[in-house]
C-alpha cells in the first residue's frame, strides 16, 4: 500500500489526472459550441440543414424523412455520416485549439538549459593542445 501511495504523489500521476478531467470537460465544450454554434450556422450556409440526423440507409425499411434514432430503433443498417462529419469538426477544433496553447506555452516558457559540460570550441582547443604536445 505504501508503494501505490508513493506512485500516486509523483507529480507526474497527479498532472496527468488533472489533464484528463480538464481535457474531459474541454471536450464537452468544444462538442457544445460545434453542435450548438458551428453546426447550426453551417446548417443554415447549406440550406436549414441537421447534420446529426443525416445518414444513408444499408439495409432495411426506414421512411425518408425518419430521424436517425428512430431509424436506428426500428433495426435499419445505417450510415450515420452526419455525425461523422460532426465528430471531424470537434477533432480539428479540438487539435487547433491545443495546437494553439502548446505554441504559446513554447514562447511563454524559458528554453531548456544549455548541455553541461566543455562547449565545442573547448573541445577544439583542447584537441590542439593535444596535437601540439
Amino acid at each position: 500500500m505504501s508503494e501505490f501511495k508513493a506512485f500516486i504523489a509523483r507529480g507526474n500521476v497527479l498532472d496527468l489526472a488533472v489533464g484528463v478531467i480538464i481535457g474531459a470537460a474541454f471536450g464537452k465544450i468544444v462538442s457544445s459550441l460545434t453542435d450548438d454554434v458551428i453546426m447550426p450556422v453551417v446548417g443554415a450556409i447549406f440550406g436549414d440543414v441537421d447534420f446529426s440526423n443525416k445518414y444513408t440507409v444499408l439495409s432495411g425499411e426506414v421512411a425518408a424523412g425518419t430521424p436517425l434514432a428512430a431509424a436506428k430503433e426500428a433495426g435499419a443498417n445505417v450510415l450515420a455520416w452526419g455525425s461523422f462529419v460532426t465528430a471531424i469538426i470537434n477533432f480539428l477544433i479540438l487539435a487547433f485549439v491545443i495546437f494553439l496553447i502548446v505554441r504559446q506555452a513554447n514562447k511563454v516558457m524559458p528554453p531548456p538549459p544549455a548541455a553541461a559540460g566543455p562547449t565545442e570550441v573547448d573541445l577544439l582547443t583542447e584537441i590542439r593542445d593535444s596535437l601540439k604536445k
